[in-house]
């Protein structure tokens, strides 16, 4: 599942209409995610599983033609919800997160 969650959250990302140099930054910043909640799967599977769920939903959001604000909030707070007790013992797994969701706000997604 995992696997198959990040892939699809990379095509979301990679087909969507964000300007290229967001776009971009984005992308490096999952690949940094995703080095991160693969070996954070290793160890901790269903906290990994709750992070990628979290990260595809928003991402899904971020990219709908018809935001709902209200959906894109709460996807993007469960997002850096699931990822709180994390912090201490993975600082770069919450970098990443506190980064992507702080372009996507800044793009007014």
């Amino acid at each position: 599942m995992l696997p198959d969650t990040l892939s699809r959250i990379e095509k979301k990302l990679k087909d969507s209409a964000i300007p290229p140099e967001k776009k971009t930054e984005l992308l490096k910043l999952f690949a940094n995610l995703k080095t991160e909640i693969t070996e954070l799967a290793k160890t901790k599977q269903e906290q990994s599983e709750s992070i990628a769920g979290f990260t595809h939903i928003s991402a899904h959001e971020a990219v709908r033609q018809k935001q709902n604000p209200q959906l894109l909030k709460l996807s993007l707070e469960g997002l850096i919800s699931s990822v709180k007790e994390f912090e201490a013992s993975h600082p770069k797994l919450a970098d990443s997160v506190n980064r992507i969701c702080s372009i996507l706000s800044n793009l007014g997604i």
